[in-house]
């Protein structure tokens, strides 16, 4: 699909050099674009451009067309470079360095970061009567615990995600890799005022729910869920910051009846995020689709 036929051999070759320093954060911002692969995340951008064009942007996307498996592949393909990716044929090899899955199914792209990202103002609103969820992630700092966090937003039908910085970088290859594609369905902010933040919701009646085992009266036995809510999750390490517990008042706890101390972040994010669904939205029992819990 090259314009002049030629296929890439060579591991040193210039563009090869520069998508695989996009591991890199420093890189990814000096570029302005991020990688991703596997045909389920690939889809899942092709979805999201077919449904708005200036939503996701590809820049390039490297391909092999020995290591397609199906037809899946060759589709994507095409609806990249109809959507202005630059097509870049590559040999096995190349395309392995590229790649940190086991096994490279023919596909590597590249895409623009500004376009995924939005001012939180800009984030997009409901469309519905229903309650909202905005999740507001504290100064997070592990990627796959993002990228998790990330796909389950996606899944309860949350409105936004709302990064605190310092956090992880959403554009990591192992956060991108962890959101299954979600990345490209959600409407995410990164914003450092604390501020800038109680505004935001304050003017769209979204009221602050902190997660925190001390605090908070366990998820079911209380009311703080019912609504449209901000859950707020703290850092990995250190919980929820002093700046965001100066205006928090309601808070929620899950049950620790075993032996273990804590929860890991996601796992207590996303029990949290479905018992907000469930007591608001009792209508997805029906029209919902059942969770799949391959990878």
């Amino acid at each position: 699909m090259n314009a002049d036929g030629s296929r890439i051999t060579s591991v040193r070759n210039g563009r090869v050099v520069e998508a695989r320093k996009l591991t890199q954060r420093k890189h990814r911002e000096r570029q302005g674009r991020f990688p991703a692969e596997g045909l389920q995340i690939l889809a899942m951008a092709v979805e999201r451009m077919q449904e708005d064009a200036a939503a996701v942007r590809p820049r390039e996307v490297f391909y092999c067309e020995e290591l397609f498996t199906g037809k899946t592949a060759s589709r994507l393909l095409r609806d990249l470079v109809g959507a202005g990716a630059d097509p870049v044929h590559v040999a096995p090899h190349v395309l392995d360095t590229l790649s940190s899955r086991e096994a490279s199914q023919g596909l590597a792209a590249t895409f623009d970061i500004s376009a995924l990202e939005a001012p939180l103002d800009e984030l997009s609103g409901s469309t519905s009567s229903e309650p909202d969820l905005v999740l507001i992630l504290d100064r997070l700092q592990d990627p796959g615990n993002l990228g998790t966090l990330i796909r389950t937003a996606d899944a309860v039908g949350a409105r936004a995600v709302v990064l605190l910085e310092p956090c992880v970088d959403p554009f990591d290859p192992k956060t991108v890799r962890g959101t299954m594609g979600s990345l490209f369905s959600i409407p995410f902010a990164r914003i450092s005022d604390v501020e800038e933040l109680w505004s935001w919701l304050d003017r769209r009646g979204i009221r602050p729910v902190g997660a925190d085992a001390t605090e908070g009266n366990t998820a079911w036995d209380a009311e703080a869920l019912s609504g449209s809510i901000a859950l707020v999750l703290g850092n990995e390490a250190r919980g929820v910051s002093p700046d965001l517990r100066a205006r928090l008042t309601d808070y929620v706890a899950l049950p620790m009846v075993g032996k273990a101390e804590s929860l890991n972040v996601s796992i207590a994010g996303g029990v949290l995020m479905y018992e907000w669904l469930r007591v608001n939205r009792p209508s997805v029992r029906d029209s919902g689709r059942p969770a799949s819990l391959c990878e």
